[in-house]
């Protein structure tokens, strides 16, 4: 009789055909193998031994043992799908984050000279006594303070409506500002104010990036409603000399830009030393100057690359499509596994009957 291991294989072999639809009986070899002429006795093996080689604990061991293993893998496999999940949900996130709050890039160009900006002075009942340019921050000392001067100032009146209170009308006496920053081009301002009722004094003004625009416009009163809307307004008081450093800042955003003016100021006090009858006219002095040669543009960048987001995400995908795949592989190996393991039990259980 033929070695029961080799039929046992065979038996095996014969249960992953039928997994693919063989339909023939599983004892067909079986009753085949029994009217098959024996080897000779010392090769054969006696069916003591081969009961003890192939016992229920062992076949049982060894299947708990891969069952085990395999719900392991699975186990490993959804923690990786859960991580993956996670880094898909993080990737999309940070990216939106980023998309939507871009960081500041500041840069500093430098310059030999500015494009004269504007300078939008409303005085009120104050009159203009003097406008000169100076270089080298050099200011001649006061001739006759409190009287009219020559002046050499390119200046423009123009009256409009405010945009916040619209009947309100508005006087403004725009001024070209300084240009030449390497020479230290300045603008000296003087004003007088002959009511002195009031407890203060001042004079407001407002900077714009281009004296040209002003010029070029065609509706002036609207232009001028324009950068009130868009512009910071300060103020200058009586009695001092105040000294505006200028420096300015483009702001290059998503779809627009905007141009901004940052000053500082020094306050100096007039030494008053007219005669006390003249001293009734109260003075202003405003000296207009650039800072430095340097224009501060502010970039806003969005810092999300979407090629990176899209080849994580990419490469998170293809980890759950391949964690899906062999979690499908191995739920249909356990099945196939479970069918075998029926199959066989069925079977030793006839050839007991049998025996």
């Amino acid at each position: 009789m033929l070695r029961k291991e080799n039929t046992r294989s065979y038996q095996e072999f014969n249960d992953d055909e039928d997994d693919d639809g063989d339909t023939r009986c599983p004892d067909y070899f079986d009753d085949t193998t029994e009217h098959m002429e024996p080897e000779e006795p010392n090769d054969s093996i006696s069916p003591e031994d081969d009961i003890r080689g192939y016992s229920p604990s062992m076949r049982f061991s060894k299947a708990c043992l891969k069952n085990v293993f395999t719900v392991v893998l699975i186990f490993i496999y959804l923690l990786l799908t859960a991580v993956a999940v996670f880094l898909a949900y993080q990737t999309i996130s940070e990216f939106l984050e980023k998309f939507n709050h871009p960081v500041m890039s500041v840069t500093y160009k430098e310059v030999d000279s500015f494009s004269p900006p504007g300078i939008a002075l409303y005085p009120g009942k104050a009159r203009l006594l003097s406008c000169r340019h100076h270089y080298h921050d050099y200011i001649p000392p006061l001739v006759d303070p409190g009287k009219p001067q020559e002046g050499d100032c390119v200046i423009d009146n123009v009256t409009y409506f405010g945009p916040f209170t619209n009947e309100t009308e508005k006087r403004a006496l725009v001024v070209r500002g300084p240009s030449d920053v390497r020479n230290k081009e300045l603008i000296f301002m003087q004003f007088s104010h002959n009511e002195t009722e009031e407890d203060f004094s001042a004079i407001t003004y407002m900077l714009f990036a281009k004296f040209s625009d002003f010029t070029d416009s065609a509706n002036k009163s609207k232009f001028m409603r324009d950068c009130e809307r868009n512009y910071s307004m300060w103020t200058f008081s009586g009695g001092f000399r105040t000294w505006v450093k200028m420096s300015l800042v483009r702001t290059s955003g998503r779809s627009n830009e905007a141009v901004e003016f940052r000053q500082e100021s020094a306050v100096v006090k007039f030494n008053d030393k007219r005669p006390e009858i003249d001293r009734t006219n109260q003075l202003f002095f405003a000296v207009f100057e650039w800072r430095d040669p340097y224009m501060q543009e502010i970039r806003l960048i969005v810092t999300a690359n979407p090629w990176s987001s899209v080849a994580i995400l990419c490469g998170v995908f293809m980890a759950l499509f391949k964690a899906a795949n062999f979690a499908k592989l191995t739920i249909q190996w356990i099945i196939k596994m479970r069918k075998r393991h029926l199959r066989n039990k069925a079977r030793e259980m006839n050839q007991v009957i049998n025996n």
